[in-house]
């Protein structure tokens, strides 16, 4: 189970070290895209359409913060995919949902 940690991050809010990999939470504009995208060591994964099917609670306000630089280090890999779709090379440009 991931013990999720904040990062500071508004885009990417979440993050959890698994067996040695870094799970990073991307929210999405919901409801127009999924709820999240997971990304594992700095690769999409897959889109989540609804916390509850995620292992552990992400949206806990009581998590832990990372160290900064820690958060800094493991969100490098992602940040180029802040919108939803870039990851794939269709970021949307929708500015309700993206913007």
């Amino acid at each position: 189970m991931p013990d999720w940690q904040r990062t500071g991050n508004t885009r990417f809010p979440v993050a959890a070290r698994v067996n040695d990999q870094w799970w990073v939470l991307r929210i999405n504009g919901f409801p127009d895209h999924p709820l999240w995208t997971l990304f594992v060591d700095g690769a999409r994964c897959h889109d989540v359409h609804e916390t509850s099917t995620l292992p552990g609670d992400p949206t806990d306000p009581s998590a832990p913060v990372l160290e900064p630089h820690t958060a800094q280090e493991l969100l490098e890999p992602v940040q180029a995919f802040a919108v939803y779709g870039s990851e794939v090379g269709a970021p949307c440009d929708d500015p309700v949902c993206c913007g």
